[in-house]
C-alpha cells in the first residue's frame, strides 16, 4: 500500500523516515505549498537515543497526484488546513484511509462533511523538531494510539501495521474518544503555557508553579470533557502531563515552533474549542484561564507575524 503522507513538517519528515527505512512506498506532500514541484533530499532524524538516520525522500505537491484511492492518507500538516484540504482530497482519495495525526478537537469534522468514508484519528505521543533545514530531532514519549472515526471496509489493525515501525510505534485503539480528550487537555496545557514563557516542555516537571498554573486549566477542561460524556480525573491527566514533560524535557511544543518561525498556530483546535463546547453548555465563566491563554497566544502568534 503507497502511503501519502501530506505535511511536510519535523512529524512528518520524522515518519517518512522511518517508514521509508523500513521498506514502504512512502510519498511526502507538502501540506502549505502546493506549486507543482517535486525534489530529493537527504533528511537526518536525530533519535534520543544519540542514533542518527539518515534517509532520501521524496517531496512532493499535491497537484501533481490525480488518484490516492490505491493507498492511505497520513495527515500531518497544520489542523487549521484541514477544510481546503478536504475540498482537494475529495476528488483524489474519497476512497482512502485517512489517518489524522493532529492536535485538537473536532478536526476530523471536513472530513466527515465531505463523506469521506473510512476515517481514523491518532493521539501522537511523540514530539519532534527541525534542528535545520535537513535534519529532525525526534522523541517518542509512547505508542500513539489509532481508533476509528468512521469506518468502512479497511480493518483497524491493518492501517496501524501499515505504518508502525520500531522508531515510530503505533497500537490499534478501540475507544479512542477518552484518548483524543485527554491528550488535547494536555495539548492546552503544553500549546499555551510553553509559548507564552518560551520554555521548553520540560517546565512542568521542573517548576512547581508553572504546574500549578497547568492544574488549573487541566481542571477546567477535565469538567467540559465530563459534561461531554467523558470520563476522565483531572489527576490521571496531570500524571500524563508530568509524563510528556519529563520524556520531552529539552523539546519545544510545536505551537512554540510556529510562533518562532512566524507561522499560524492550532490553537483555535485546542483552548478555543474547549471555550467553544463550553459556552454551548452556558458554562464558558468555568473556562476563563483556558479561554485567556488562548487569547494571548493568539495575539503572540499575530505579532509575530
Amino acid at each position: 500500500m503507497a502511503i501519502y503522507i501530506i505535511g511536510a513538517g519535523a512529524i512528518g519528515k520524522a515518519l517518512a523516515v522511518c517508514l521509508t527505512r523500513h521498506g514502504r512506498d512512502v510519498h511526502l506532500i507538502r501540506g502549505r505549498v502546493d506549486d507543482g514541484s517535486s525534489y530529493s533530499e537527504k533528511i537526518t532524524l536525530k533519535l534520543k537515543s544519540g542514533q542518527e538516520l539518515t534517509t532520501d525522500i521524496r517531496f512532493n505537491s499535491l497537484r501533481n497526484f490525480t488518484d490516492l484511492n490505491n493507498g492511505l492518507v497520513v495527515l500531518t500538516n497544520k489542523s487549521f488546513g484541514n477544510k481546503d484540504l478536504a475540498k482537494k482530497l475529495k476528488s483524489k482519495a474519497v476512497n482512502s484511509p485517512i489517518v489524522i495525526l493532529q492536535n485538537g478537537l473536532g478536526i476530523e469534522r471536513s472530513f466527515i462533511e465531505h463523506d469521506f468514508q473510512e476515517i481514523y484519528r491518532c493521539v501522537l505521543f511523540a514530539t519532534s523538531q527541525n534542528i535545520s533545514k535537513n535534519e529532525v530531532s525526534y522523541k517518542p514519549v509512547a505508542e500513539s494510539p489509532i481508533g476509528i472515526i468512521r469506518q468502512n471496509n479497511t480493518v483497524l489493525d491493518t492501517i496501524v501495521k501499515e505504518i508502525d515501525t520500531p522508531e515510530f510505534r503505533f497500537i490499534a485503539e478501540k475507544k479512542i474518544d477518552k484518548t483524543i480528550w485527554k491528550k488535547v487537555i494536555a495539548n492546552c496545557v503544553f500549546n499555551s503555557i510553553c509559548p507564552l514563557l518560551d520554555v521548553d516542555n520540560g517546565i512542568f516537571h521542573r517548576n512547581t508553579e508553572v504546574f500549578s498554573l497547568a492544574r488549573k486549566i487541566i481542571k477546567e477542561c477535565v469538567l467540559i470533557a465530563n459534561k461531554q460524556g467523558i470520563e476522565l480525573e483531572v489527576k490521571e491527566v496531570e500524571e500524563q502531563v508530568i509524563s510528556i514533560s519529563q520524556m520531552s524535557d529539552g523539546q519545544f511544543i510545536s505551537t512554540l515552533q510556529d510562533i518562532q518561525n512566524k507561522r499560524e498556530t492550532e490553537i483555535d483546535t485546542l483552548n478555543f474549542e474547549i471555550f467553544r463546547l463550553a459556552k454551548k453548555m452556558n458554562l464558558e465563566a468555568q473556562v476563563k484561564e483556558t479561554k485567556l491563554l488562548g487569547e494571548l497566544v493568539k495575539l503572540k502568534s499575530e505579532l509575530s507575524r
